[in-house]
């Protein structure tokens, strides 16, 4: 299993020692930068799943590196900051950092920070992973849009497509369709979900073989792709 690799950006060696050496007794992978100039060659470089920031550094100060760091960084920043310093949280915030700790660190709370941001992370990226990135619904609204345009969809297409896309990339069986209108007032056959897909690949403007978004898969179904 892959370690989570953590980069620390502190200027302070007995801190960043330690911190280190308790994360690495943790589980994860570490790596120590003293100085501020080093910062974002180091953060491409190591390429880390989340980052600890230091807000005074010599060189390029925290504050710098952390609004620059986001033009090429998506990780989460973990920013570390001394309680007189002179920068509230919602200043932290708006710079693009995602949590932050007072020093004197405590290990357990660190580690707990670290393990919270790294979970919602993961979450995002999962959940992104399960999304057409064309293809955009707002189920609450009962309303989707296509390319930044808003396909004008039945009631039954646009349950349809909520959940192809809920299983990007695998195949939903005629079915696995039919039991998604459970509670709606018709008979949906495999013939008519047959019907349905077409309508929708009409509308997506993938009525032509071989299919692009909405494929049929023999014997399974139908799938949405990856787009």
């Amino acid at each position: 299993m892959n370690k989570n690799k953590i980069l620390i950006i502190e200027d302070d060696a007995e801190i960043s020692r330690l911190t280190s050496l308790y994360l690495e007794a943790e589980g994860f992978d570490t790596h120590v930068i003293h100085h501020g100039s080093e910062a974002l060659d180091g953060i491409k470089t190591y390429q880390p799943h989340l980052m600890i920031l230091d807000l005074m550094l010599p060189g390029i100060n925290g504050i710098e590196i952390c609004k620059q760091s986001r033009d090429f960084y998506q990780g989460p920043i973990l920013i570390l900051t001394a309680c007189d310093d002179d920068v509230s949280e919602v200043s932290l915030l708006k710079l693009g950092a995602d949590d932050f700790l007072t020093k004197p660190l405590k290990p357990l709370v660190l580690v707990a920070r670290i393990e919270a941001l790294l979970r919602r992370t993961n979450k995002t990226q999962s959940e992104s992973k399960n999304k057409h990135s064309q293809l955009e619904i707002d189920s609450k609204k009962q309303v989707a849009f296509f390319r930044g345009k808003e396909l004008a969809l039945t009631g039954a297409e646009l349950e349809l497509l909520i959940l192809l896309e809920q299983n990007i990339g695998n195949p939903v069986s005629r079915d696995g369709c039919s039991k998604a209108f459970r509670g709606i007032d018709h008979d949906f056959n495999d013939r008519s979900i047959d019907m349905r897909i077409c309508g929708l690949r009409k509308k997506l403007n993938d009525n032509q073989m071989p299919y692009k978004i909405i494929t049929t898969v023999r014997n399974k179904g139908y799938m949405l792709l990856h787009g």
